[in-house]
């Protein structure tokens, strides 16, 4: 097998994140059959399982992509609880805000709301106790439910959700006529 071609997959692999790559997509960027493609894929799969690398090669429903390995997972939760007086960015604010008003809510709903991916947000925060899973939707694919946790309940001084502002209603000053 070709180092380049496993040089180049290694590479865009790292590129598109939690997005992943498909055997299709693979094949298309190196010109190459979906066979090939494959065994490409499935060879850094096979070199990344060694002991001595910290993250893998994955297939989640035909997307390879880049994951920490779960033995790291420990030591990213000591990294984040360590970081945890620290201010938490604008969009950490968001995705919390979004999922404490709406909980339990899927990732999707979250990204549609704010109109960015938020995959990785949503690892950091978990990360740092603030949210956790909280079931799976009834939807398609029966996505993941978030939840705030008590850390998130600690965090911001809360006894209940209920302490949290109200929303505005901005149905109430719509109109169908936008010139009145």
């Amino acid at each position: 097998m070709e180092n380049e071609a496993l040089t180049i997959v290694e590479g865009l692999l790292f590129i598109v994140g939690d997005e992943g790559m498909t055997v299709p997509q693979c094949a298309a960027v190196l010109d190459v059959s979906e066979q090939m493609a494959r065994q490409i894929l499935d060879e850094l799969q096979r070199r990344y399982s060694a002991d001595h690398h910290g993250m893998e090669v994955v297939d989640y429903g035909g997307s390879y992509k880049f994951v920490s390995k779960a033995m790291i997972h420990p030591y990213a939760q000591k990294l984040f609880a360590s970081a945890k007086s620290a201010s938490l960015s604008q969009s950490a604010l968001e995705t919390l805000a979004i999922i404490a008003y709406k909980q339990p809510v899927t990732r999707v709903e979250i990204e549609e709301i704010r109109g960015v991916g938020c995959d990785m947000m949503l690892r950091k925060l978990m990360a740092r106790g603030l949210i956790r899973e909280a079931g799976r939707s009834d939807a398609p694919g029966r996505p993941i439910l978030f939840e705030v946790t008590e850390e998130f309940m600690d965090s911001f001084r809360l006894v209940s959700l209920k302490e949290l502002p109200q929303l505005p209603d901005y149905s109430e000053n719509e109109s169908d006529d936008l010139f009145e």
